[in-house]
Order: C-alpha cells, then structure tokens, then sequence
C-alpha cells in the first residue's frame, strides 16, 4: 500500500499538508478525500488530546478494495501552517474543494471517479462537494440535515440526557448563551467566558443549512449514523433518503456512537476516553469499502487484477 506525500495550494496559497495513499497493482485508480470532523483535527482525524485515528484504516480499507484516497492536515495542525481557530466554515469547505481538485488532477488517481468521504463537519462539506464541485459518490459518516444552529442545540440537549440530573437542564442553556454571545462577535476569533472560540467558524456555521446541498445532490449518497450518536440525530437519516434526488442508501448502525465505535452501553461523553481506545468499528469501514466498490469504481477493467470486494 504505497503512501505518497501530497501538498495541495488552498485558493489563498496556503499548502495543505496530506498524504495520498494508493492501492497496490497498476493505476490509475478511483479516489476519495477524506474530511474530518470539526477542531485542531490532523489528516488522520487526531487532535493533541484526542485520537480518532480514522484517516489511516480507511485508506487501508479502501486500498484494498482498489481506491486510494486523500487525506491532509487542516489549517494549524500537523504539518499545514495557520491558525485553526481563525479558520471559518467556509473556509474549511473551499480548502476541500481544492484538495478534491488537486485529487482529481493527479496522474495516480482516475478524474472522472472521484468521490468524498466525510465524518462530522466533513460530512456536511462532503454534501457542498457532491452537490456543486463535482464528487461523483459521497459518503456521509454521522452528517446531520439542517442548520448549523440547530444541530448544535440538539447536540446540547442530547448531551444533557446522559448527564446527572442536576446538570441536565444547565447545558442547554449553556448552549444558548454561547450561541447568543457568538452572533454578536465580529473577529474571527473571540473569548467567550474567559475562553478564546473559533468564532467566524461558528457564526458561518449556524447559519449553514446542509438541506440545500442534499437536495442539490445528484450523485450516488451513503448515509451512515449510529443509533447511540449524541451529537447528530439518527433520524436526519430519513431526512437525507428524502432530499437527495440521486441513488442514496442510508444505515442506522446498532450501537454505533458519533467516534465510529460501538458501545452497547448508554452512550456518554466521557465514555469517549475509553472508546477511542479501540479501532474504529471494522463492520463501518467494510460498509463504507464495498459501497465505494459498487458505486464509484467507473473503470473496472483499470482496476487491480487481484479486485476484492469487502461484505457489507
């Protein structure tokens, strides 16, 4: 499984750090970008203080399946410079559709067979790159349908519910004032209750509704959340088999928590800690493998010889 080193030039010139990983056998090969959720994330969805050490199976799973995929450093973290907390929304949604551009230009990689996998944040960007900027299949890991504002305010409230009863009424409200307080910001970046926040990214982000670009979509979709997800509603699933007029394929995955995890427990966050321990669930990756198999893979006599599909 061969990785190569790959810099991509954001609209303002900034180079992404990334690394391309392609399968074994001949090319030219169909592709993905992988885009992370949101944070200090680096090209393999790590922060400092948390690992969710996505960006690495999945390339392996989909190298195995004969597509090579994409991944890179967000602005400020790994070996890409920048403030990330200075980094908007939208500006993270133009970073990847230059990173899905520069994909596509790679003499490795087939143009016309290039999709997105996104988790999280990504997965709404995913949905802004399927809908306008050309992917050709996307896959939405744990991507909510609506608006920024309000994803945020169930996230709040779902949270709360696996808190002790005391504490169960204070984080929504918590939410609120953060909310309130941000709208009235105008800095990219502003301390709230003693803390510096990532404003321009929240303010672009209530008012970003994800339903506009499902319903833009006309290319193959694969929707995945867990049913134990607190931070996106499982439901939104029906929302995206309803908006997207295109092929799309959704799954509510038992067990499965927002990190890509299963936890037969009740879901918590700080039962994350504990689940990050382990890898990501392998049932998600070989879903996600033999979809992208089946739906993206446009050339199949350009495909490695020795082609393998992953069960679902």
């Amino acid at each position: 499984m061969p990785e190569i080193d790959m810099t991509v030039t954001a609209d303002d010139g900034i180079s992404l750090a990334g690394t391309l990983t392609l399968p074994a056998g001949p090319g030219p090969y169909p592709a993905v970008l992988l885009l992370h959720g949101s944070g200090p994330l680096d090209r393999d969805g790590n922060t400092r203080k948390a690992a969710m050490n996505l960006g690495r199976p999945l390339a392996e799973a989909l190298a195995a399946a004969g597509i090579a995929t994409l991944r890179y450093d967000r602005r400020g973290t790994g070996a890409t410079p920048g403030a990330w907390r200075a980094a908007g929304f939208v500006g993270n949604r133009q970073d990847a559709a230059a990173a899905l551009r520069a994909l596509r230009a790679h003499p490795a990689v087939l143009a016309e067979a290039v999709g997105v996998v996104g988790h999280s944040e990504g997965a709404t960007h995913a949905m802004a790159l399927a809908a306008h900027h050309g992917a050709r299949a996307a896959v939405l890991l744990a991507g909510y349908a609506g608006s920024g504002e309000d994803a945020l305010r169930r996230q709040a409230r779902s949270v709360a519910q696996s808190l002790p009863a005391p504490l169960r009424a204070l984080l929504p409200s918590l939410a609120g004032r953060l909310i309130a307080r941000v709208k009235k910001t105008r800095t990219d970046v502003a301390r709230v209750a003693g803390a510096p926040v990532n404003a321009r990214w929240m303010r672009e982000l209530f008012v970003h509704d994800s339903r506009d670009d499902l319903a833009a979509i006309r290319v193959p979709v694969l929707a995945v959340t867990g049913d134990k997800d607190l931070q996106v509603d499982p439901d939104d699933l029906d929302v995206v088999r309803r908006l997207v007029p295109g092929r799309t394929e959704v799954h509510r995955v038992p067990d499965l928590t927002h990190i890509l995890r299963r936890d037969p427990g009740r879901p918590t966050l700080a039962s994350y800690r504990r689940l990050l321990r382990e890898p990501v669930d392998p049932g998600v990756l070989a879903l996600v493998a033999g979809w992208l198999d089946r739906n993206l893979a446009a050339a199949p006599a350009r495909r490695p010889a020795t082609e393998r599909t992953i069960p679902s």
